[in-house]
C-alpha cells in the first residue's frame, strides 16, 4: 500500500475511495464496499463512522479503539449478495496487523436504504 492509496486495499487514492463515505459525501453503494470502508476507518481511527454504519440493532453504546492496533491489509475472501438488489449481503475477509490476523464472516443489512454492519463471526 502506498501512502496515497486507500487502506482498503483498492487502488484508488484514499479520498477517491474510502474519504467519500467517511466523510459523508456517498454512501457504500454494496455490502463489501461498506465492508472495506469500515476497516479503512478502523486503519484511520474513526470510530464515529463505525458507529454511524453500525445496525441500530446491535450497535454498541460506544467503541474505543486501541491507538497502538497498526493494521497492515485486507484481503476479501468471498461475497454473497449484498449488491444494489439486495436487502442483506455477507462479506468473508481476512485482516491483517502487526502480530496476527482477524478472519471474519460479517453480516450486512438495508436501513433506510443504507448499508449497515449488522455482526460477523470469528472464522479459524
Amino acid at each position: 500500500m502506498t501512502t496515497r492509496s486507500c487502506p482498503c486495499g483498492l487502488p484508488a487514492s484514499y479520498d477517491d475511495c474510502c474519504g467519500r463515505f467517511h466523510s459523508g459525501a456517498a454512501a457504500a453503494p454494496t455490502a463489501e464496499a461498506l465492508m472495506r470502508s469500515r476497516y479503512s476507518a478502523f486503519v484511520k481511527g474513526d470510530p464515529a463512522y463505525l458507529l454511524r454504519t453500525w445496525h441500530p440493532r446491535t450497535r454498541p453504546a460506544r467503541l474505543d479503539l486501541d491507538p497502538g492496533m497498526r493494521w497492515t491489509g485486507l484481503e476479501i475472501l468471498a461475497t454473497a449478495d449484498g449488491s444494489a438488489f439486495h436487502t442483506t449481503g455477507t462479506v468473508t475477509f481476512r485482516a491483517s496487523y502487526r502480530g496476527g490476523s482477524l478472519h471474519e464472516r460479517s453480516r450486512f443489512e438495508r436501513v433506510d436504504g443504507a448499508w449497515v454492519y449488522v455482526d460477523g463471526e470469528f472464522l479459524d
